[in-house]
């Protein structure tokens, strides 16, 4: 019944958001953005067959009021699966704030945790 999930996180500044996922992190292009120019209010951003929307807090506080008040990002990790893990840290290494160096977990996986430029955490991980 389900068919896929894209987050919609909630950011201050969307413009600054696009450059710092085009620029740090290299494969996400931007798909979609409203309004079409200037200062957006939302923005759809894809790297292969992922895809993260990203929406200004205040275009979402007339639709969903319970917001205004709402704490900013590091309340949840979007854990993305990578084909091949390490040229993508040995790209992103220099351009980004690194939380977690490349490690092997005991799920088999070897990752490695950045925070993006609104404190998102982002997981990167390849099964080994």
């Amino acid at each position: 019944m389900l068919k896929k999930i894209t987050p919609n996180l909630i950011v201050n500044d969307v413009n600054k958001t696009i450059e710092f996922y085009q620029n740090a992190l290299g494969c996400f292009e931007l798909v979609a953005t409203d309004p079409k120019t200037g200062k957006f209010d939302w923005a759809l951003m894809r790297c292969e067959d992922v895809e993260i929307m990203f929406q200004s807090k205040e275009s979402l506080i007339d639709k969903i009021p319970e917001l205004k008040n709402a704490k900013d990002a590091k309340s949840a990790i979007i854990y993305i699966e990578v084909e091949n893990l390490e040229p993508l840290y040995n790209w992103v290494k220099d351009k980004v704030k690194v939380l977690v160096e490349p490690t092997r977990t005991p799920y088999k996986m070897q990752e490695f945790v950045i925070e993006d430029c609104n404190g998102f955490i982002l997981a990167f991980a390849q099964w080994i």
